[in-house]
């Protein structure tokens, strides 16, 4: 089985990112979207990634933003990833292929043709996270993972994982897995024993 990432993502303070890193994260996330729960502003973002080791990517997450949002963040040079978690277009996306920054195109899903859609984005990677009206992710609620085909491309998986199903979540095969409300005991503030429990578990499975 291929080695699945994880990315570790509404982080909002420095001893959360610190104590994921530790854990094994492979990825961090942090949210730049003004009216989500788990919002952080890019400088005290910037501040949290100077203190953590490069190995480690980074990953900002936006919803509905402008191209000139994008290229202020873009041309500071300390994202790894972009993830566009909202209702970008197909040509919008492709208006970013100029970035060194890798995107992610999040597709919510409710059925099957919104994992079709995927299919029309050329982004570096696609996220699947559960459809939920008014929502831009973050909400733990969970679709139904069977719908999905990791192979064609890298697929990051979200949506409602937990310690309790990451075993199955791994085991999808996907590039990586999303894991934010999860292991939260309220938005934006991991809880460490959840954490690493959900640890525990991938490394049992990775053996």
């Amino acid at each position: 089985m291929m080695r699945v990432k994880v990315k570790i993502c509404g982080l909002t303070n420095l001893e959360d990112a610190l104590m994921a890193v530790d854990m094994g994260a492979d990825m961090v996330g942090f949210n730049f979207y003004p009216r989500s729960q788990r919002y952080i502003g890019i400088a005290q973002a910037l501040d949290i990634i100077n203190k953590i080791p490069t190995f480690v990517d980074t990953v900002g997450i936006f919803v509905n933003p402008t191209i000139e949002d994008i290229r202020d963040v873009a041309e500071q040079g300390f994202l790894n990833w972009i993830q566009l978690h909202g209702d970008e277009t197909v040509e919008f996306c492709d208006s970013l292929r100029w970035m060194t920054t890798r995107t992610i195109k999040a597709i919510r899903v409710k059925d099957r043709r919104d994992i079709e859609t995927a299919k029309a984005y050329f982004t570096d990677a696609v996220l699947f996270d559960t459809f939920v009206d008014g929502a831009y992710g973050g909400t733990g609620q969970r679709f139904d993972w069977r719908q999905i085909d990791p192979s064609y491309r890298r697929v990051f998986l979200a949506g409602g994982i937990t310690p309790e199903n990451v075993a199955q979540a791994v085991e999808m095969g996907t590039y990586a897995i999303d894991v934010c409300s999860g292991i939260e005991s309220k938005p934006g503030k991991k809880d460490y024993l959840m954490m690493r429990q959900l640890f525990e578990n991938i490394r049992h499975i990775r053996g």
